[in-house]
């Protein structure tokens, strides 16, 4: 599904980049800019360094000079706003209005082919006429008392939540777990933790109570592997060792 990313006249070069730099996390790349302060801004320095390798979303990143310029291909606009309007578009979160373009009911009626996301000056926000145009009005649940989010912060969050209403991307692969140690293993490790104990005065082998019982179900329940086996009968030796008990 096309998906573009709308700035109007933006002022800071900085969050340009910071935009491109979010979009880019969240695997997006149509960024167009509406009449931005800077015509140059794509190739400003703070522009660069704030997309922090984002760069190939920046070659690709469009100036037009009017908001219809910007809409070809696309058929949803959702609007970024605080405020709702008196006569605009239903304000909805995001999550929840991403869930009826890809969801159950956007199957049983029509998915957009293309959507946008409009967003508004860093000075003024969103004029009323474009929040008009749009389907839906967007407002990030924020701390009523400090809704406040810088233009890319505001993109992050907005792209993350789209991403997810499209299918995410997959967790990297993790390593997997290594079988826990034998029985025996387990025992002979314990065996020499004992001796460790009882070389450095922590165990008195006269009275020691459940102390030895007690680790056995600790690692009962943590099912070490033959690796940590090893690192821990390494403690047990330097304890032996350093309290003088020699090679064990």
């Amino acid at each position: 599904m096309l998906t573009r990313f709308i700035l109007i006249q933006t002022s800071h070069a900085g969050n340009v980049g910071g935009t491109a730099r979010a979009m880019k996390t969240m695997g997006f790349d149509d960024l167009v800019l509406v009449a931005p302060r800077w015509a140059n801004v794509l190739r400003r320095e703070e522009t660069i360094q704030r997309a922090s390798g984002a760069n190939d979303v920046l070659a690709k990143a469009r100036i037009v000079d009017t908001l219809d310029e910007a809409l070809e291909g696309v058929d949803h606009l959702c609007a970024t706003a605080m405020t709702p309007r008196d006569f605009g578009p239903p304000t909805r979160a995001p999550r929840e209005h991403f869930a009826s373009l890809t969801g159950l009911q956007a199957e049983q009626t029509k998915r957009p082919g293309g959507v946008a996301f409009l967003f508004g000056s860093e000075r003024f926000g969103m004029r009323n006429e474009d929040v008009y145009r749009c389907h839906a009005c967007l407002s990030i649940p924020t701390h009523p008392q400090f809704g406040s989010l810088n233009l890319a912060a505001a993109v992050q969050l907005i792209a993350y939540d789209w991403r997810l209403a499209l299918g995410g991307f997959a967790l990297p692969p993790t390593t997997p777990e290594k079988p826990p140690a034998d029985a025996k293993a387990l025992a002979g490790m314990l065996t020499h933790l004992e001796q460790a104990l009882v070389a450095v005065d922590f165990l008195d082998p006269e009275a020691p109570k459940k102390l030895m019982p007690r680790l056995n179900q600790l690692f009962n329940r943590a099912a070490p592997s033959e690796e940590e086996i090893h690192i821990l009968r390494g403690v047990a030796k330097a304890m032996l060792q350093a309290a003088g008990g020699g090679k064990r």
